[in-house]
């Protein structure tokens, strides 16, 4: 599924990345934990709610090319230069983190395997 789309069904902010709207993801996870980002994330994007660069960090660690924010969480211009610089795409989404996965599950993204 392209970003854009994502973006559609989870009606969701664009704050970077723009160019990479056309890109494929097949693997989304979800997780408020880094830790739990690192040792298990698979995917190559991730909804969270958590608002810190380590989120970003932690992305570019794990080659994940796209992060919403779920529950309407907004960055600061800090963490958007920071995913702008590392070719990243950041999202921002009224939706709570489990409804986002519901939803990208029902059109076909799973988790990782």
């Amino acid at each position: 599924m392209r970003i854009g789309e994502i973006q559609k069904l989870l009606n969701a902010r664009l704050l970077c990345g723009e160019h990479l709207l056309d890109e494929e993801i097949h693997t989304v996870c979800g997780s408020d934990l880094m830790s739990d980002v690192l040792a298990f994330a698979n995917g190559q994007m991730l909804i969270t709610g958590l608002i810190n660069p380590q989120v970003i960090r932690t992305a570019e660690m794990m080659d994940i090319r796209c992060i919403v924010f779920g529950r309407d969480k907004m960055p600061d211009a800090g963490m958007i230069e920071l995913a702008r610089d590392r070719d990243m795409v950041l999202m921002s989404s009224k939706m709570s983190m489990f409804d986002s996965c519901g939803i990208l599950y029902q059109h076909g993204l799973r988790g990782e395997e």
